[in-house]
């Protein structure tokens, strides 16, 4: 899985209607899309993925954030996956990320960073099951 990440367009990038730009920016980068749907949370589905930060203080407001409208979960593909996409997406902060990066551009704050990308190949592999079925990715592979 090194070469495979997750990306969630969260609800405040749907909201905003940046679906197409930021779709566009990421095969720009490289990416190929391997899987891509659009889901609203449930308080279980997003409390079950965002478990490793239960007990932290922004848990509770992550979760709501989460359920608060649809998102876009997207499995991606390319060689060096998860870092070349978290320099694509920029630092959590947008007010500190880098000029061209998904945040800079389209992030409102910290807690509405409009984005989320997998940190490390472990968290891509459970990330992407988490949202797509091994069928579901089988499928959509180029021979």
């Amino acid at each position: 899985m090194s070469n495979r990440t997750l990306a969630i367009i969260k609800p405040d990038g749907v909201q905003k209607n940046l679906i197409g730009q930021i779709i566009t920016k990421i095969t720009e980068a490289g990416f190929k899309i391997k899987a891509i749907k659009m889901v609203r949370l449930t308080k279980d589905s997003a409390g079950g993925f965002y478990e490793v930060h239960k007990g932290k203080f922004f848990f509770e407001g992550l979760i709501e954030y989460m359920t608060s409208g649809p998102c876009v979960p997207i499995a991606l593909e390319k060689e060096n996956a998860v870092a070349d996409f978290r320099k694509l997406i920029g630092t959590t902060d947008p007010a500190l990320a880098d000029k061209g990066t998904i945040r800079k551009l389209y992030a409102a704050s910290k807690a509405e960073n409009v984005i989320h990308g997998s940190d490390s190949d472990e968290n891509a592999a459970i990330e992407i099951a988490h949202f797509f079925s091994r069928k579901e990715l089988l499928e959509n592979s180029v021979s």
